[in-house]
């Protein structure tokens, strides 16, 4: 079952259980995957559907830290539960040990020598933790391996 028909599934079960919050929360989460698939150009799989899903956590993320900034505590918490029911649907994050020794196997494979070098590494390690690793952590790391 994919992550896309596991969520319809779910929103069905949340609709029957009349629980408002997560049903509008699946609802958007469900639209920005379809709409992902209809923007697709080639295979949309579930590589593509775990990058959606980060992305959208990320924003509600962001939106959290906004609110309470603002002092909208009520709508932070709000961003924050939707965030931590996108996390249910992701698979389990890379630990920083297995995901150094993943980017130093990059590094390896591709010859790179020095910082000059990231774009080639993170092109190769990106595919391979889609939906598993943050960006920005799994490019300082790759910085911390090319600097020493």
């Amino acid at each position: 079952m994919s992550v896309t028909e596991q969520i319809q599934s779910d929103l069905v079960t949340a609709m029957k259980a009349h629980d408002r919050d997560r049903v509008s929360a699946l609802r958007m989460i469900l639209s920005q995957l379809q709409l992902s698939r209809k923007e697709a150009t080639g295979d949309f799989g579930e590589d593509q559907e775990f990058t959606v899903l980060n992305s959208e956590k990320k924003r509600r993320l962001q939106a959290s830290e906004g609110f309470r900034a603002g002092g909208r505590e009520e709508s932070a918490i709000k961003e924050e539960a939707e965030a931590a029911l996108i996390d249910t649907y992701l698979p389990a994050a890379m630990d920083e040990a297995e995901l150094t020794g993943l980017i130093k196997d990059a590094i390896a494979g591709v010859g790179a020598t020095g910082i000059q070098d990231m774009g080639k590494v993170m092109s190769k390690v990106m595919p391979e933790v889609a939906g598993r690793a943050d960006g920005k952590a799994v490019s300082e790391i790759v910085k911390k391996q090319l600097a020493q």
